[in-house]
């Protein structure tokens, strides 16, 4: 039985996994009484098996629900790509001359799948229908479906429930069976919704009620993807585009990578090289020039998170109720992730104020989806948060369609559960149409914005020092409409690779061009996917997806109406595709979905002369790139740490280990002695070294943060937390933890005209100065098992916590801070500790007047050509 089983899980290239604890957890899922009765009919010849006395035909009985392949079909050997192909593209060609839907009705009603899906008896879709009134749209969608070759996801199961019962009939029954087959026929008479007497209503059974609600879900997603995909001809543009990739999938086996190259970039000739950009780490002056020209020109700079992503390999999950939860949620470091992006953002804006003294709110743009109610959970933080005292009309959110799942063998579309395809975000390229769809640019030109930069929630050292600001200066200050942000790339990495792009196109000119190749392509660009450091890989570096966009040079792009406005389409099936169906059955599926990548919008951007140019000047191109030290501009928490695993890459725990690495770089350059992190096998031995964690409008600039720490120790095991932009550190010895946090760490909310509250920078401020002080306590506990590093939650066993209020100070000089303390100042009053003979004296008073605002003692920014000099003013 087992091998029998084993061979044809292989044939239909699913793996799955079913859980018989319980009946009640099968009745949960069922949505229609006769896939119920298929149900029990499969567990009644499961138990049979598990008998001496089972029979062949129950043999296979079993394997075909154990495998669950309802939702496709394996592809028969005569399958042809291109016979389908054809059809359909001679289908989307009738309907794009179709003025109006009834036109489009009578040409779809004439494909002969719609007809024979349509006069069918067999089909659930009709009975369901009945239920359902659908506009004349609606109905359009349903047959486009059809005509698509999708026919099974709105007929979900039927022709095998048949199979089953004839099967059934035709057999013995057992005393098991018997009951169970009872107890089928009993639900379909179950909780008649709408019955009853005196009300006039047509009795629908809840199970029906559940088919109702997934096809008016499945109609919503029908609509978006036909709309939004209306360049390529909606949803039968979208089924021809997956099954082109496809065949070329299986007939490239055969092309050469040149040959690739050529037909992927629709040109004669193409050569890809290493570009050399801007190389931050070894032009100092000129990246703090740049840095300065990105924080001048933030008055102009909008921000984008493309966040719709599913982020399926993260595995987060709420711990309450199981349910799966969208990267942007994953709390790191003691906050959600998107949190961290818009703190990111403030300590510029803060930069920004101290330098110039006027207040600059950047517009941010978030592009959401309904994957795992990622807009929706999205949407409510912000609310919560209030939106993080920057007003509701400072953010532009717009949700990304979802896109059918597909089997990688035959392109037919995974199915969950009857009119439940498996949906997935179609990728982050639809950012650039979908904008333009949902007046997204017109709004930021409503905001005076003229560029934006770019970053993916996963991403949490992006804006370490000077990178997302030196390459936003650079492209501001040239005019540039695109620019990359990279660094080496790690051998094996999943990640794509930035490079110059040398083309001829069709019509003779030359073109060139920065560009990416994602990960998925290396093959057809002749590239081997070698973890070897020699590779031809390691003379590429990394893409990281951080971009500069020049606004009104990607709307132009978006604007199309053509295949153009969706950059990069590629079709990933080297991923399973796992999902569970509604009998609880856990699938694995070799498959992937119509996948665009916003970083490819750069080949649309690439610089043409009549003759090809040997040596071409980087610098005079429309795209660029700048370059800087791996653990500056990309460390991800994109995927869960596998139990016992020792590869942190990718995952929270080594951008833990990168962003302490930044630290270490940080404060030892100030005369601060600290040991240094090591390799990531002493993270999995034994955990960090410590945790230190500084909030970035300590900067975000280095060269502003190392003018606040002078001199002094941390030892290791210690804990550092700096929750406050206004601090000086001097000669402060730390065996411990010590944490100061505050509620003003940068300004005062205030309300708005509408009520709404808004973060004034630099009013009433928190302050805090430590001079020559020596905090020593237990702090934590590192040999507690709960302790969760990445998230910053750890069991202490002694600590030092400064809290502070409002704008309240805290100072503290000469003097050893022994044991556990909790030093609290409330609004408006000042707390200094000094050494006496006895021991510790506290001093605490309100603060003058005169004072409160401005604080009794501030930094004053001041230019110094490229560079940012801090004077201590005391009041």
């Amino acid at each position: 039985m087992a091998a029998t089983t084993s061979s044809l899980q292989h044939s239909s290239h699913v793996t799955t996994s079913f859980n018989r604890n319980s009946l009640s957890s099968f009745t949960d899922h069922i949505s229609t009484s006769l896939n119920f009765k298929k149900n029990l009919l499969s567990l009644s010849s499961s138990h049979s098996l598990s008998s001496s006395t089972s029979s062949s035909s129950q043999q296979l009985h079993l394997t075909r629900v154990s495998t669950a392949p309802v939702e496709y079909a394996s592809p028969a050997p005569e399958f042809d790509f291109d016979k389908e192909i054809a059809r359909l593209r001679n289908l989307r060609l009738k309907l794009s001359k179709a003025g109006n839907v009834e036109m489009k009705h009578r040409v779809v009603d004439g494909d002969s799948r719609v007809n024979n899906f349509f006069n069918s008896s067999r089909n659930r879709f009709s009975r369901v229908s009945e239920s359902v009134e659908l506009d004349s749209f609606e109905m359009y969608l349903i047959k486009c479906v059809v005509a698509a070759g999708q026919e099974h996801v709105i007929s979900y199961g039927v022709e095998e429930v048949e199979e089953e019962e004839r099967e059934f009939e035709s057999s013995s029954r057992s005393s098991l069976k018997n009951a169970l087959f009872s107890l089928a026929e009993m639900i379909e008479s179950w909780d008649i919704v709408g019955s009853g007497a005196g009300n006039g209503k047509i009795g629908v059974s809840k199970l029906m009620e559940e088919e109702i609600k997934a096809l008016k879900k499945l109609l919503k997603t029908l609509t978006e993807l036909e709309r939004f995909y209306d360049c390529i001809g909606g949803i039968i543009g979208y089924q021809i585009r997956v099954l082109e990739l496809l065949a070329e999938s299986a007939h490239g086996k055969n092309m050469n990578s040149s040959q690739h190259m050529k037909e992927s970039m629709k040109c004669q000739f193409v050569e890809i090289h290493s570009p050399n950009g801007v190389d931050l780490r070894k032009d100092t002056e000129y990246a703090s020039q740049a840095a300065m020209w990105g924080i001048e020109g933030l008055p102009h700079l909008g921000e984008i998170y493309p966040l719709g992503g599913s982020a399926d390999r993260l595995g987060f999950v709420d711990p309450d109720t199981g349910e799966c939860l969208p990267a942007a949620m994953l709390p790191y470091c003691g906050r959600t992730l998107l949190e961290g992006l818009i703190r990111d953002l403030q300590a510029r804006e803060f930069l920004y104020f101290k330098l110039y003294g006027k207040q600059c709110i950047t517009p941010v743009a978030i592009m959401t989806s309904a994957a795992k109610n990622n807009h929706e959970r999205i949407s409510s933080l912000c609310e919560k948060l209030q939106w993080f005292g920057r007003g509701r009309s400072t953010f532009q959110l717009f949700e990304q369609p979802l896109v059918p799942a597909i089997n990688a063998m035959d392109g037919e579309w995974l199915v969950s559960e009857p009119f439940a395809p498996v949906c997935k975000p179609g990728g982050h390229g639809v950012i650039w149409k979908l904008a333009y769809d949902k007046g997204v640019f017109q709004w930021f030109h409503d905001h005076g914005r003229t560029g934006a930069t770019v970053r993916q929630v996963s991403n949490v050292v992006a804006a370490t020092d000077l990178t997302l600001l030196a390459l936003a200066g650079v492209g501001l200050h040239h005019g540039k409409k695109l620019g990359f942000a990279s660094c080496q790339r790690i051998p094996g990495a999943t990640e794509g690779i930035n490079v110059l792009v040398e083309k001829k196109e069709v019509g003779g000119k030359w073109a060139y061009g920065f560009s990416c190749i994602e990960y998925t392509e290396f093959e057809k660009f002749g590239i081997p996917g070698s973890s070897s450091s020699k590779s031809l890989l390691s003379e590429f570096p990394a893409n990281t997806n951080i971009l500069y966009v020049d606004l009104h040079s990607v709307e132009q792009v978006g604007s199309r109406s053509d295949e153009s406005s969706l950059p990069g389409l590629v079709l990933n099936i080297k991923k399973q595709i796992e999902y569970i169906d509604h009998y609880g059955v856990k699938h694995s599926v070799s498959g992937g979905r119509l996948e665009c990548t916003m970083q490819n919008i750069a080949d649309d951007f690439c610089n043409t002369y009549p003759s090809r140019c040997y040596g071409v000047k980087e610098d005079v191109l429309d795209t660029f790139m700048v370059y800087n030290e791996r653990k500056k501009v990309t460390s991800s928490a994109k995927k869960k740490r596998k139990q016992g695993g020792m590869s942190l890459h990718q995952t929270p725990d080594g951008a833990l280990l990168d962003i302490m690495r930044n630290a270490y770089d940080l404060l030892s350059y100030c005369d601060i002695k600290i040991s240094e992190v090591g390799g990531n096998e002493n993270y999995i031995k034994s955990g960090p070294p410590y945790l230190i964690f500084l909030h970035p409008a300590l900067g975000p600039l280095w060269e502003v943060s190392r003018q606040k720490f002078h001199g002094g120790s941390i030892s290791k095991g210690s804990e550092l937390q700096i929750e406050i932009a206004e601090f000086f550190w001097k000669d402060v010895q730390l065996n411990g933890s010590l944490i100061i946090v505050a509620d003003n760490v940068m300004g005062a909310m205030k309300a708005d005209k509408s009520g709404e509250p808004l973060l004034e920078y630099g009013h009433r401020c928190a302050r805090c100065k430590l001079q020559n002080v020596r905090v020593l306590n237990k702090g934590i506990d590192w040999e507690s098992g709960l302790n969760m590093y990445w998230r910053h939650e750890v069991h202490r066993n002694e600590c030092l916590k400064v809290m502070l209020h409002g704008n309240a100070e805290f100072e503290a000089i000469d003097v050893t801070l022994e044991g556990n303390h909790v030093f609290e100042v409330p609004d408006g009053h000042r707390l200094k500790i000094t050494s006496t003979n006895s021991g510790i004296s506290k001093q605490l008073g309100p603060i003058e007047d005169s004072k409160k605002d401005s604080g009794s003692w501030y930094w004053k920014y001041k230019m110094d050509g490229a560079h940012v000099k801090l004077e201590m003013v005391e009041l």
